[in-house]
């Protein structure tokens, strides 16, 4: 497949898979003899593995040492488990905060349309009770 075709394939600009290439992101991928770059269905499955990867917020320098581990074969299985271990720790902990902070702002919105609005409205009428523009019409 031609970059145009993986770029649509994954929603993926091509600037962002040479930059997955050249930061080894995804493997070196194959070239044909004119320079174009020729991805393989294992080259897509790389590319869908860090797609998924990065939309989950796993950080890129990551990743990065993931793909080298995996380079270097079987040996290097323990290390990646661990790269993969500390990165769902990490976002765990964000996911976390985030429920938190989730959890604040159901708070607020509830103190806002059980407290703040009924108060609002009542003001409001208040001021067209007494404005005495608003009592001619």
């Amino acid at each position: 497949m031609t970059i145009a075709e993986v770029s649509k394939e994954f929603d993926l600009t091509p600037d962002t898979l040479r930059y997955y290439e050249k930061v080894g992101l995804i493997p070196r991928v194959h070239r044909t003899a004119g320079g174009i770059r020729n991805y393989t269905d294992y080259d897509c499955g790389w590319i869908d593995f860090i797609k998924c990867m990065r939309n989950s917020g796993v950080q890129v320098e990551a990743l990065v040492a993931y793909v080298r581990l995996y380079e270097e074969g079987e040996s290097t299985a323990e290390e990646r488990k661990n790269i993969l271990i500390a990165e769902r720790n990490r976002i765990a902990a964000q996911v976390e905060e985030m429920q938190r902070t989730l959890d604040r702002l159901n708070l607020k919105i509830d103190r806002y349309e059980k407290v703040i609005l009924p108060v609002e409205k009542e003001l409001a009428y208040a001021k067209r009770e007494l404005d005495p523009l608003e009592a001619s019409v």
